[in-house]
């Protein structure tokens, strides 16, 4: 919490991460509107798609961000000289980039109801938005660890993140088809089920090689 904290101050002071995100991932919404024209019949097809494409795409820009202001301000070596666990590290830094992002999104789904007149059952959608940002903040926060201290870490970042995350991206973007588009219940509770078992490998399997990856 120690480390989430400190994160929080540092964006509210510099509001570097959160606008970042935010500003991409609504110029992308934007984009794709324009370029798909979605009518009534395929809206619910097509935002979905829109909405977890722009969250990903504004998580690497933000993660990368995020991890390039430690750096450079030396606070990343600093803090592993501390005598704390790596995964009190690990965590702390998924939990400022999951608050992160939910904020982003918070802004966005409004945007998406109004350009594409979507009706969206609320508390349905907090379940699957939560386990779909848990899945991007814990892949994006380790390949943003192992990137950061590479020359080319801006193309390094989405060729690591994005092949490990479609998984749990196609579960999040199955998820939210059927609650735009009113379909069957039981459906929507197979993809949560899927969605929350690859969430469950992440949690086991990311804080693991996050150890790995700041101990070389």
């Amino acid at each position: 919490m120690t480390i989430a904290w400190k994160d929080f101050l540092l964006e509210i002071r510099s509001k570097e991460v959160v606008l970042a995100v935010l500003v991409f991932s609504l110029l992308s919404i934007v984009v794709f509107n324009i370029a798909f024209d979605p009518t009534p019949r395929t809206v619910s097809m097509v935002a979905p798609g829109i909405l977890w494409v722009a969250l990903a795409f504004g998580g690497i820009l933000g993660l990368s961000r995020a991890f390039a202001l430690e750096v450079e301000n030396g606070g990343f070596t600093g803090t592993l000289l501390t005598p704390i666990a790596r995964d009190a590290f690990f965590f702390g830094k998924v939990i400022s980039s999951f608050v992160f992002m939910a904020f982003v999104e918070l802004i966005l789904v409004p945007v998406m109801v109004i350009l594409f007149d979507l009706n969206i059952p609320v508390f349905l959608f907090i379940i699957v938005s939560a386990l779909a940002l848990l899945a991007v903040s814990l892949v994006g926060t380790l390949f943003a660890a192992m990137a950061i201290n590479t020359r080319a870490r801006e193309i390094l970042m989405p060729v690591l993140f994005l092949p490990v995350i479609i998984p749990a991206l196609l579960a999040s973007v199955e998820c939210t088809e059927i609650l735009f588009s009113g379909q069957s219940s039981i459906n929507l509770s197979k993809w949560i089920g899927l969605l929350a078992v690859f969430d469950a490998v992440y949690l086991i399997v990311t804080p693991f090689c996050f150890g790995l990856v700041v101990s070389d």
